[in-house]
This record gives structure tokens, C-alpha cells and sequence, in this order.
């Protein structure tokens, strides 16, 4: 995809390592060997998809919020980290629909683009934020998804959220090119 004027041209990135999907409001999801992404909507017959929030906790507190997190990701880096830390953990058991490798998606800026494949584009709103059932997964192991900066804040490592900007198929082994957005780099909070 060629940059729109005063934006970056896309950069090099990496690959999609896994993709999944669930119907249900579990904590892991189930692995595909393809997933379909919505414009506006997210990741079809996901039970996150959807124009307003999805994910219980934000429905409790506001119902009519937009889906900031249409799409979950996660860098499968972070496996070995947790298996260096003793625990095993794979594609889809954290709950993302789509498990990257090669990328750096926690120092991206919120807004940039993650081209997948032939047609799909995600942006990027936020930090996923480990909760409770992380632990309720594993035990111990939101302590291991939890890090400190050079300047001692809090690094969240459990992926980040995005929307669907365009659609298409999506499945491993599809590239995935990132576009950073214009202007200043907005660090990204949590969504």
C-alpha cells in the first residue's frame, strides 16, 4: 500500500504467526486456520466484535462506549519470555485473534496501521491490561506479563487492541507492514 501525502511510507514488519476466534466469552480463544476482519466491527463470529464494547467489564460500565477493542494481538515473543519464566503458553490461550511475530507492537504509537495480508488493516488504540483471569488461567502468571521501563513505569506485555479499518482474510503466514500515523508519536494507554 502506497502512504497517503505527509505519512510514512509502510514499514517493514513481520508475520501473522496465528490466528483465532471464539463465539463465547472465554478467556482463551480457539486457534483457525483463518479468520475473517469486519470493517468497524472486528473479527467475524468473534464474541468481541461489534461497533459498541463487547468485553463485560466496559459493557458493566458503559454500554454505548465504542469498541476500542475490536481486535486483540499479541507478539508470540512473548512465549518464550513466559517459558523462560516457566510457563507454557501458545497462540490464542491469552485470548488474542491474532498472534504476530517480528513485530514491536507495544513501542507502536497509538494510530498506527498493521497492513495484514492482501487487504486488512487494523488500527492500533491501545494496551490490552492484564486482569484477574490471567491468573485465573495460570496462577502467577499476570505477575510474569507485567514489567518495569528504564524510568520504572509499568509495562503491560499482554498485546495490544485495535479496530478494523478494512477487511479481508487473514491467516498465518500472511505478511503484516506497518504505517505510522501522522504528526507526533502518541504513546499508546490502556483501552
Amino acid at each position: 500500500m502506497e502512504a497517503a501525502p505527509g505519512q510514512d511510507a509502510p514499514m517493514a514488519g513481520g508475520v501473522v504467526a496465528a490466528v483465532a476466534r471464539d463465539a463465547s466469552h472465554r478467556f482463551s480463544k480457539q486457534p483457525q486456520r483463518a479468520i475473517r476482519l469486519i470493517p468497524g466491527l472486528g473479527v467475524e463470529g468473534d464474541a468481541h466484535a461489534g461497533v459498541t464494547v463487547k468485553h463485560r467489564s466496559r459493557v458493566a460500565r458503559d454500554p454505548t462506549a465504542p469498541n476500542l477493542r475490536q481486535v486483540h494481538l499479541i507478539h508470540a515473543e512473548l512465549f518464550g519470555e513466559l517459558a523462560a519464566a516457566g510457563f507454557e503458553v501458545g497462540p490464542a490461550a491469552l485470548g488474542e485473534n491474532i498472534t504476530t511475530r517480528g513485530i514491536d507492537l507495544l513501542g507502536l504509537p497509538r494510530g498506527a496501521r498493521l497492513l495484514i495480508g492482501e487487504t486488512a488493516v487494523v488500527e492500533v488504540t491501545g494496551l490490552r491490561n492484564p486482569c484477574i483471569q490471567i491468573d485465573r488461567f495460570r496462577p502467577g502468571l499476570m505477575a510474569a506479563t507485567l514489567g518495569r521501563d528504564a524510568t520504572g513505569g509499568l509495562v503491560r506485555k499482554t498485546g495490544v487492541m485495535g479496530i478494523v479499518l478494512a477487511g479481508g482474510e487473514v491467516r498465518a503466514g500472511d505478511a503484516i507492514a506497518v504505517e505510522m500515523p501522522e504528526g507526533a508519536r502518541v504513546p499508546m494507554g490502556v483501552v
